[in-house]
């Protein structure tokens, strides 16, 4: 299956993959691990026969599917808390982690070619920065030949998990975008032009010639889109890939977070990419259908044993075998099968 092709084509359709030899699994959610979830269902189905159909409708239509019990299992980028997840019955558990890229259409402008800074990025998607020359960006890029253009600001229109990460980040580092902004998974833009899904926001890029917009890495490669190098919290110039999202990550205590509830924004180190989320699957303690809650947790097993090289390959990082340990023991151990 051609990976860019499904992208291009939407993951709000579904991706399906059916089976008659056992009991079918359907997930929806966060678009930001959908090209991952996509390969790790293909090699599952070839695997052991089994279908795993997930639909990448963005992080808060997935929660509200699974509190319907509409769905087997839900995708979040955003961790929610133990509170929340005790009223509704639900448990959840960090799958695998990644990374959000700024994304730019400019002509001659190639991947790393620019660098940003949380600051700048902020000043930009709260409209005070108007400009492709403005002196902020060309300070940073004192190389670049930065065309007196608009900048045409895509970010998401429906709620979403890159959203409430992207937002938290930004908040940390410019005040300004935290008072005009904020923090959430929907919030008022005061520029923009909003695309549906990861994949909505990368296909507005493609089009429009002097935009920018914040994806996951996967969705920037396989758009052939260009992307930025950012300054970290150490104030370090690293680029968005496999290793500088692991530097992130290594960070991440998770023997502290109550019910997993962690935000990787922000990470301190030399090489951590400044932008690193991790992304949550939300699944019933006590499922109405049993039968499909059990295949489910069957095929998340078997995608933390087989689907790390398939992660890094989309460079996504999967997630260290201590906090597997304590997801089987201390989160799966209460699901009801």
């Amino acid at each position: 299956m051609n990976l860019k092709t499904v992208l291009a084509a939407g993951l709000v359709a579904a991706v399906s993959f059916t089976s008659a030899l056992a009991k079918d699994v359907s997930g929806a959610g966060a678009t930001f691990p959908a090209p991952l979830y996509l390969k790790w269902a293909d090699a599952y189905k070839k695997a052991t026969g089994a279908a795993v159909n997930y639909q990448g409708v963005g992080s808060g239509a997935g929660r509200k599917q699974i509190e319907a019990r509409t769905v087997t299992f839900a995708g979040s980028d955003i961790p929610q808390t133990g509170e929340w997840l005790d009223k509704r019955g639900l448990v959840q558990w960090p799958m695998v982690m990644g990374g959000i890229v700024p994304i730019v259409n400019l002509e001659g402008v190639g991947a790393s070619d620019l660098v940003l800074d949380g600051q700048t990025l902020g000043d930009i998607y709260s409209g005070k920065i108007k400009r492709w020359n403005d002196a902020a960006l060309t300070a940073l890029n004192p190389k670049a030949k930065l065309p007196d253009l608009p900048i045409i600001v895509i970010r998401r229109s429906d709620g979403s998990g890159t959203t409430y990460n992207f937002t938290y980040y930004l908040s940390a580092v410019n005040a300004d975008f935290k008072s005009k902004v904020g923090t959430g998974e929907a919030v008022e833009w005061p520029v923009g032009i909003g695309g549906k899904g990861n994949d909505g926001v990368a296909n507005n890029v493609m089009q429009t010639k002097g935009s920018i917009g914040y994806v996951e890495l996967a969705f920037a490669i396989q758009n052939g889109l260009a992307y930025t190098d950012m300054i970290n919290a150490e104030g370090k110039r690293v680029k968005p890939k496999f290793e500088s999202f692991q530097a992130a990550a290594q960070n991440a205590d998770w023997t502290k977070a109550d019910h997993f509830n962690l935000v990787l924004a922000n990470q301190s180190g030399a090489n951590a990419w400044p932008m690193t989320v991790a992304t949550f699957i939300l699944l019933p303690i006590e499922a109405e259908d049993a039968e499909a809650s059990a295949a489910a947790l069957k095929f998340f097993d078997w995608a933390y044993a087989n689907g790390d090289q398939m992660a890094k390959d989309l460079d996504y990082i999967p997630m260290p075998d201590s906090v597997v340990s304590k997801v089987k023991s201390a989160v799966w151990s209460q699901i009801k099968k």
